[in-house]
């Protein structure tokens, strides 16, 4: 309809201003068709389960459908090619947890992308927490007693994580530090591996998140002995931070949705005021609570310095374990 009218005024003095004067009458509102929320993990995972969280609240506040795409691999890279290689107007968004935006870069040289420049900051959806645990076998019983039985046995204690490089490996090696603590890294390929191998008594400890631990601590195959984060969970309110023994010590992981870097403001902080809200829901609380997720529903302006902090913290960490990209 604008085209015919523009061409019927065409030649006239008028033409230029009266087509100029009806682009923000025409332009359509946001969001006026459906908006992809990109995980770049496999379905299942911790990133996943908050997307499908959020995907069907977001979408009833916004009028349109949020549905959930997967695009694993690469580091990250094939789900932020979608987002950088899309429009900057809030049709694509990217939840992913904080280290693989940190860490991806840091060892592996597939990784295409650059968090500063590609990516506008949306909103921090929450803060995902890690418990140490012991399994039965082990003597201690508190984080005080895990402490005195490496120190008294140094090298011999060992603990599992998810893989070289990953956020369960960076955060013991940080741990080890803070605590001056002498304990051996057995790396598996996943939690779903380093997990068992710690109820069977094939490595002391590991990090996990509590999904993964829960039903282990229940049967008591398994001890919570400390949680990374800077606050205790509730979850587990008896269990102690690690940074009540090394003040400051905050190793749990952001969860974040960016979009494409230039993407109009007024939309990102539309996306980031309905997203706080939907956090604040006791329905979606016991949802993200219940997959390992503190709800925050943080502004863009706290996602960037969030994020800022995680990759100093993450970067340090990977620097002492003398991690380079392969």
């Amino acid at each position: 309809m604008r085209r015919m009218f523009c061409r019927k005024l065409a030649g006239t003095a008028v033409a230029f201003l009266a087509c100029t004067a009806l682009s923000p009458v025409l332009a359509q509102p946001f969001p006026s068709k459906p908006i992809r929320l990109i995980v770049p993990y496999s379905p299942g995972g911790l990133p996943d389960t908050v997307a499908r969280a959020l995907s069907v609240h977001l979408g009833k506040a916004l009028g349109q459908t949020v549905f959930v795409e997967n695009k694993p691999g690469a580091g990250g890279s094939i789900s932020a090619s979608v987002i950088t290689q899309s429009p900057a107007d809030g049709y694509n968004l990217l939840l992913t947890d904080g280290p693989l935006l940190t860490i991806s870069p840091l060892i592996n040289k597939s990784v295409t992308y650059n968090v500063q420049k590609d990516f506008a900051p949306v909103s921090l959806v929450g803060k995902a927490p890690l418990f140490l645990a012991v399994n039965a076998g082990v003597p201690a019983k508190t984080l005080d007693e895990l402490i005195a039985l490496a120190k008294a046995k140094p090298g011999k204690l060992n603990y599992g994580s998810s893989g070289i490089g990953g956020i369960h490996h960076l955060t013991a090696e940080a741990m080890k530090e803070a605590l001056g603590l002498d304990i051996a890294h057995i790396p598996f390929k996943g939690s779903a591996n380093s997990i068992p191998a710690m109820i069977g008594g094939e490595v002391d400890m590991a990090f996990a998140s509590p999904p993964s631990l829960m039903g282990f601590v229940k049967s008591d195959k398994a001890r919570l002995i400390a949680i990374n984060s800077l606050k205790r969970s509730p979850l587990a309110p008896d269990v102690p931070t690690l940074a009540e023994k090394a003040p400051g010590f905050d190793f749990a992981f952001n969860v974040a949705v960016l979009a494409r870097a230039g993407t109009p403001k007024d939309i990102t902080d539309r996306i980031a005021a309905e997203i706080a809200k939907i956090v604040k829901q006791p329905e979606v609380v016991e949802q993200l609570q219940a997959a390992g997720v503190d709800p925050v529903g943080g502004s863009a302006e706290q996602l960037a310095s969030a994020l800022k902090s995680e990759g100093e913290r993450l970067t340090a960490a990977a620097k002492r374990a003398n991690l380079r990209p392969e």
